[in-house]
Parts: structure tokens; C-alpha cells; sequence
């Protein structure tokens, strides 16, 4: 399959890590616990929940709008907890986090987001970790300019003609940046059961919409690089025995151009969700999914 920098194609926001200028991203808010599960699997006493802005789920209501990681109070960690009476969740989560962010402060103008790393302790014996997107600016500052592309030449693939074949070295890192992220948290956390979960279906199969206004062309290699980098999470989930969480394979017919989609469009929505992000029901998924891992 070939290798390609990643996903999405949005304009100035970041794709799967993103949600927030990570160049201005204060430090997160204070960890949350919460209860009064529906259904309770094993229970752990300390999960901390690690990743990105598909983790983050940035301004699915209620968001955290006092910095920049636009943590959403009903993201996948948050749910996961709920369905885990006792369970103390740490989610340092936050948009535009790539790996090097576990052990270095996500920098911005006006102050720093401390390392996600520093949420682990000893005694953490859950977490979860939904990263890779952002490894090498790859949404921002790459497939940012796809759908830029796309009005240079609409029934052609210009996105392709500029990337295809470039980026294989790319997801080979993001590949090794995980393992070496699951090596960290055995360092740190030695109890812990680690879990590594995958990206969802972005782009659809085939067919276009115009809430993904792509050159007719770059359906397919955009398509391609959406599951490349799930594949980059899958095998370092193998490389290292971590346990991955399909969400590629729950996640057909949910992309952005389906008739139910999991994903929000080009457009951001306040009181929905940030553009090319997760909506609530994605992220009521993945807790699910993870939820049937742990009972």
C-alpha cells in the first residue's frame, strides 16, 4: 500500500491532531473523573488517556474553551471512564499533539502545554494513546494544500501528482515514534495495560461531496494515505504487543461523504464539531469499542 502524508486536506486546521493552534496552546485543564457508568467492565483506578484532537475531540459540546486543546467533556477517554465506576481519567489529550509531545512541552505564544508524559504515574494501570497525525506537520503543512490544489486543476488529481511517493519515510517514523511512545509508558507506568487506538475511515472509498472538496482525482491517493496512517498505528501496535482498538473497520460508511457520518465536513460548527473532526457519535463509538476490549 502506499505510503502517503496524511489525510486530510483542510485548510489551516490540522487533521487528526489538530483543533487549536498548537503555536498559541496554553496548558491543558486539570484531569477529570468521572462515574455513574451504564455498564461497568473491569475496573482500573488510574487511566490516562494520551493523544491527539481525534482523542480531544475538539468543540464537541461541552469543549473546554480555556486554551487551545479544546478538550470536549464527552470525548471517548471521558466515556470510557463513565463506563468504568472508580476510575480516576487523567486526559491530557489535546490539539495538534504529535508524539514528540509526550516528553516535550507543545509549545505556543503565550505559553506551553506540559509533556503528556507527565500525567503518568506508577500506579497508572490504563492507557490509552491516539496519536501520529501531526508527526512531521503532516495535516497542516501538507494536505493542508490539497484541497487548496483542488481549484488549480478540479477533474484532475493535483494533490497526487505532488505528494504521491513522497512520504513513505514519513509513516515509517510515525510507526517508530509510537513504538517508542509504548516503550515510554511501560517505562513509567509498569502495570499499566496499554492500548493503541487507530484513526477512522476519512475519506470515502469512492464517490466526492462537497463537504470534502477535493480535485476529482485526489478522492482515491487521500483515501490511501487515511488508511496508510492506519496501518502505521496497527503495526506498532504489533511491533511493540500493545493492544490496538480497530476503529478503521467500525468506522465503513461513517467518512465524511456518508450518509451517517462520523466526521464533520469543511465546515466548523460551534456547537458541533471543528471541521474534518470527530462528531459526538464517533467518539460514542470508540468508547464503545474500547468499552468491549476492557470488560
Amino acid at each position: 500500500m502506499r505510503r502517503a502524508l496524511i489525510t486530510l486536506l483542510l485548510p489551516g486546521v490540522l487533521l487528526a491532531g489538530c483543533g487549536g493552534d498548537p503555536e498559541s496552546a496554553p496548558p491543558p485543564g486539570p484531569a477529570e473523573t468521572t462515574g455513574s457508568p451504564v455498564a461497568a467492565p473491569t475496573r482500573y483506578d488510574e487511566y490516562v488517556a494520551l493523544g491527539d484532537s481525534y482523542t480531544a475531540a475538539p468543540l464537541v459540546p461541552p469543549t473546554d474553551t480555556s486554551n487551545a486543546c479544546l478538550r470536549s467533556g464527552v470525548n471517548y477517554p471521558a466515556l470510557v471512564a463513565q463506563g468504568m465506576p472508580g476510575t480516576a481519567l487523567t486526559d491530557v489529550s489535546c490539539s495538534g499533539a504529535a508524539t514528540e509531545n509526550m516528553t516535550t512541552p507543545q509549545r505556543g505564544m503565550t505559553g506551553a502545554v506540559p509533556p503528556q508524559f507527565d500525567a503518568l504515574r506508577h500506579g497508572t494501570d490504563l492507557v490509552t494513546i491516539g496519536l501520529g497525525g501531526n508527526d512531521g506537520g503532516l495535516f497542516g503543512s501538507v494536505l493542508g494544500g490539497c484541497t487548496k490544489l483542488a481549484s488549480s486543476d478540479p477533474t484532475g488529481s493535483p494533490c497526487t501528482r505532488r505528494f504521491e511517493g513522497r512520504t513513505e519515510a514519513t509513516l515509517d517514523r510515525i510507526r517508530s515514534n509510537l513504538a517508542d511512545i509504548v516503550a515510554g509508558v511501560r517505562e513509567r507506568s509498569p502495570k499499566a495495560r496499554v492500548l493503541l487506538v487507530g484513526y477512522p475511515q476519512i475519506v470515502p472509498e469512492s464517490g466526492s461531496c462537497d463537504d470534502l472538496p477535493l480535485a476529482e482525482g485526489d478522492y482515491a491517493f487521500a483515501r490511501e494515505v487515511n488508511e496508510d496512517l492506519n496501518d502505521a498505528v496497527q503495526e506498532a501496535a504489533r511491533d511493540t504487543d500493545a493492544e490496538y482498538v480497530d476503529v478503521w473497520g467500525p468506522s465503513e460508511g461513517h467518512d465524511i461523504c456518508g450518509d451517517e457520518p462520523w466526521i464533520n465536513g469543511r465546515v466548523t460548527s460551534a456547537d458541533r464539531a471543528l471541521a474534518y473532526h470527530p462528531l459526538a457519535v464517533e467518539q460514542q463509538a470508540v468508547a464503545e469499542l474500547l468499552l468491549d476490549v476492557l470488560r
